[in-house]
């Protein structure tokens, strides 16, 4: 690991002095080298999924490892995407001139070396890769062993990309050994690793947290909430309550309480309800909601807490917005929270109040995603306060300096 380490902190500062051009096409080789091997990475993938499903895995965690040829041309595209984007690195900002006639500014340069642990997911492989060599930095991934024909596959495209464009294969370096002994040592070489970047599941990530040196960008878990205002429109809150609960249901942005005020409950529950019955998602609610849906389980005190990644979902009828606030400050994790209201006040309300990583109005959670929000892709989600919050892209990847531009001046 410490190797690792070395070569990783060299081919940071080998990537810090890249330009946008040399990153750029080294983008482009790994993107081509994806399709070039599809095959390979497919049959590759095929492999992992069968032992997960031979250790009977859930079929959440299934869908997160299995990949299609629709997945992998998705992971080409994009880090093409992220060829697209603006480079952060160099750019300066806020330069004013002072009284002593210096000018002051801010300048983006790279973290340098980003340790990146993930579980299932051989698409993290792909985005934490192209993400990092944009951004400047140099990243040392290490993948789940449910996974590991996959990332293995997909990071070997991603170093002839760096061989072909004439950057350091070290630049990105996969962790080969499962041994979580790698781990430990990983989140603790202060001397290596700038930031650690988690990707898994809560328990994954509270052991990373209590035992990490090396500060961290990450979020324990995602219990969304979808809140439809009395003022919304119904026929809006019905589809916004679809696809945030069913259009995928294994990820953190999935909505997991569905909160509804109760002077539009009847309108709007059973509709949701019957959409809900035939896809088969399992409903937990209170008692107000159990009344509007026919075959509602009872939902317990832990329902509230739960992110099910699952087709299961938590209903809970509120008097109002200021119910429905007090439910999300007290069972919610800080990820992503949504209204559906034609009211604009209490729209703003909502807005400035939920203190959350992202808050939606009229829009399912499902946004809430580093693509969708115009990032190209992202290393992560995160919910703390410092340095970067939401969905982490190539600017959450970088930090500022101050950069004084001089003509001479001497201070008295």
């Amino acid at each position: 690991m410490h190797a690792i380490g070395r070569r990783a902190r060299a081919a940071a500062r080998a990537l810090a002095r890249a330009d946008s051009a040399l990153k750029n096409r080294a983008l482009g080789e790994m993107a081509a080298a994806i399709r070039a091997r599809s095959a390979e990475l497919l049959a590759a993938n095929a492999r992992d999924v069968k032992q997960a499903r031979a250790g009977a895995q859930s079929a959440a965690f299934i869908d997160r490892l299995a990949l299609d040829a629709n997945g992998v041309e998705a992971m080409a595209t994009g880090l093409e995407s992220i060829a697209a984007l603006p480079d952060p690195v160099g750019a300066i900002t806020d330069l004013q001139r002072q009284p002593s006639g210096i000018d002051v500014g801010r300048m983006r340069v790279p973290l340098g070396v980003i340790g990146i642990i993930y579980e299932s997911r051989p698409d993290v492989t792909a985005d934490a890769a192209g993400l990092c060599v944009k951004s400047g930095n140099a990243c040392i991934l290490r993948g789940g062993s449910e996974a590991q024909a996959s990332n293995r596959a997909i990071a070997a495209c991603v170093t002839a990309g760096l061989a072909a464009a004439g950057l350091p294969e070290s630049a990105v370096q996969m962790v080969q050994t499962p041994d979580r002994a790698a781990v430990g040592e990983l989140i603790t070489m202060t001397e290596y690793v700038d930031i650690i970047v988690p990707r898994g599941g809560k328990s994954l990530i509270e052991r990373l947290a209590r035992e990490s040196r090396i500060p961290m960008i990450k979020h324990l878990d995602g219990v969304c909430h979808v809140y439809i205002d009395d003022a919304a429109d119904p026929d809006m809150a019905v589809r916004i309550a679809d696809n945030a609960k069913t259009q995928r249901y294994g990820t953190c942005n999935t909505m997991e309480t569905l909160l509804v005020a109760e002077s539009i409950a009847p309108a709007v529950l059973p509709r949701i309800a019957e959409i809900y019955r035939a896809k088969g998602v399992e409903m937990r609610g209170d008692e107000a909601a159990r009344r509007l849906i026919a075959g509602a389980n009872p939902a317990s005190e832990d329902d509230w807490h739960a992110e099910y990644l699952a087709p299961i979902v938590a209903i809970r009828v509120v008097s109002g917005i200021d119910a429905a606030i007090e439910h999300i400050e007290k069972y919610g994790s800080r990820h992503t929270d949504a209204i559906v209201t034609q009211d604009e006040a209490r729209a703003r309300r909502f807005l400035r109040e939920v203190d959350s990583s992202s808050v939606l109005v009229n829009a399912s959670t499902r946004f809430a995603d580093g693509y969708e929000y115009g990032l190209g892709a992202e290393i992560g989600i995160s919910t703390d306060k410092l340095h970067a919050r939401g969905p982490v892209g190539l600017e959450g990847l970088t930090t500022q300096k101050f950069v004084v531009l001089g003509h001479g001046e001497l201070r008295n």
